[in-house]
């Protein structure tokens, strides 16, 4: 004991702490991203919950299509919102309220009893999937370390799978119930999820970023000793946050002036009127990718899988259903394989990879499904085995990349100053390119076909790939504020008379 060095010394005591603190940022993110269990939950149950309201309400196929796609125009609301009220009352408050305004809405889903009843709880969960969607990775974003954050931030994506899986396992436990209580149960029990969403968030530290913004320095430094990797990563991080948020590099204080862009005012002059080259390539980038993620089909085929393997040959519902729980089960599986790629390949590769296999499993389900309309007689046993192995296929490629890697990207690439409002942006073009792809796909495929449908879906795909080639750029290993200088922002800052300073948001001047 005694002829130890000291330097043996000090690794044994630093690596557990840099082990307690990796299980502290995990926990703090696992949390978080507890919140897109709301949406990944609604989108699985109301796959097959529709078979039986239809039924039940006696509403037609347009009706449909507006009951499954408009609560992703409905979350535009809180996406919105969520920008204002994270800067607001802070990340951490901002995800209680999201559960609590979906568990209004689940129950009043629950209790609808006709159709004007059950699209005012949807108005209303949509709300709040709005508000999971933008928090849920930005704060996961700000509290992970740069050598994980990639593995933490796509915790989100995982959250939404497992929702799905959820929702695909409570439509198969409740189809066996009476046709007008059956649908019920399924829409009301994703109250529960966001009850034990709500208080599983009170355990959370605030985000290190936003108390920055709020001047309480102290608190900042504490979560960051608790989040990163070593205590000289925590004072890194810390002067780059102080930094962005224009606070003087030798003001230490726990508690400081808090910078007067503490709420989110002027933001959107600067993103959308006034935008520097850097904050507008951001922009695109984030714009694009999110559009591109559901531009590609996912939601048609989680949504309408029953109905699309109903197309494909398969007509009994328990078989349907056991069907759609095989599909929320290869997007989970393989969104859990992606968690641990994403910091060891990176961003692009993924992304290229995964768009690639799509396009391919796309075309091949085009190709099955056509088969069989042309054949509408005969059972094509290898056109079905086609169908079902392409859709599990396209959700493996989805979950692998391009599925969790937007989430992540979009997390990371905003500037501090405009990264809950950035990160609104990207989910509203995420939820209403969403809308319009669910709201339009049974009128589509009766126009051109189921087959067309998915060819035009790995068209758009293959654009996709053309455009993640072209324009994303690695961000692996990277931190946050890193992010300016890779982008162009800091070129931005730097060309200011005096650098980077404090943004003054409610006067309108911001120097970038």
């Amino acid at each position: 004991m005694g002829d130890q060095k000291p330097e043996a010394n000090i690794m044994a005591a630093v690596a557990p702490a840099k082990s307690r603190n990796k299980m502290f940022a995990f926990a703090c993110a696992v949390l978080a991203s507890m919140a897109s269990i709301l949406l990944g939950y609604d989108i699985g149950v109301m796959s097959g919950a529709a078979i039986f309201i239809k039924d039940d309400l006696k509403i037609s196929d347009v009706q449909v299509e507006i009951l499954l796609g408009i609560l992703n125009l409905y979350s535009l609301v809180g996406s919105y919102a969520a920008g204002f009220t994270s800067d607001w009352i802070g990340r951490r408050y901002t995800i209680v309220f999201a559960a609590g305004i979906f568990f209004v809405g689940a129950i009043l889903m629950g209790f609808a009893t006709n159709y004007a009843f059950l699209m005012a709880g949807r108005f209303v969960a949509g709300i709040g999937v709005g508000y999971a969607l933008v928090i849920a990775p930005v704060y996961t974003a700000e509290v992970a370390p740069a050598s994980f954050r990639g593995f933490l931030t796509s915790f989100p994506e995982v959250f939404i799978n497992s929702g799905i899986l959820l929702g695909y396992v409570s439509n198969y436990g409740f189809a066996h119930l009476r046709q007008s209580l059956g649908w019920r149960f399924m829409l009301g029990v994703g109250a529960i999820p966001s009850v034990f969403l709500a208080v599983g968030v009170l355990a959370m530290p605030e985000s290190p970023r936003w108390l920055v913004m709020q001047g309480r320095l102290g608190e900042a430094k504490r979560v960051l000793d608790k989040t990163s990797d070593t205590p000289e990563e925590a004072q890194l991080r810390l002067a780059d946050i102080k930094a962005a948020a224009g606070i003087p590099e030798g003001c230490n204080d726990d508690v400081v002036p808090a910078p007067k862009k503490s709420h989110g005012e002027g933001v959107w002059k600067e993103l959308l009127i006034r935008p520097t080259p850097g904050v507008r390539r951001v922009l695109l980038t984030a714009i694009g990718i999110n559009f591109f993620q559901q531009a590609s089909g996912i939601d048609s085929v989680v949504l309408y899988s029953p109905r699309v393997f109903e197309k494909a040959g398969i007509h009994d519902k328990n078989k349907l259903l056991g069907t759609t729980v095989a599909v929320g089960f290869t997007k989970t599986l393989f969104i859990l394989v992606a968690t641990f790629l994403v910091d060891r390949i990176g961003r692009r590769p993924l992304m290229l990879s995964s768009t690639g296999g799509m396009i391919l499993s796309l075309a091949a389900l085009g190709l099955g499904l056509t088969q069989i309309d042309h054949h509408p007689d005969g059972q094509l046993r290898w056109a079905i085995g086609l169908c079902i192995v392409s859709i599990l296929a396209y959700v493996a490629f989805f979950s692998i990349g391009l599925g969790p890697v937007t989430w992540v990207y979009c997390s990371e690439i905003l500037p501090l100053r405009l990264r809950a409002q950035g990160a609104s942006i990207g989910v509203a073009v995420n939820r209403v390119t969403s809308g319009v792809i669910t709201m339009t796909f049974i009128s589509l495929y009766k126009a051109i076909t189921i087959g067309g449908s998915f060819f035009l879906y790995g068209g758009i795909a293959l654009a996709a790939w053309v455009f993640f080639f072209t324009y994303l750029v690695e961000t692996r290993g990277r931190t946050l504020e890193d992010m300016e200088e890779l982008f162009g922002t800091k070129k931005d800052s730097e060309e200011a008379p005096n650098g980077v300073q404090m943004v003054n948001a409610s006067e309108g001047n911001e120097k970038i």
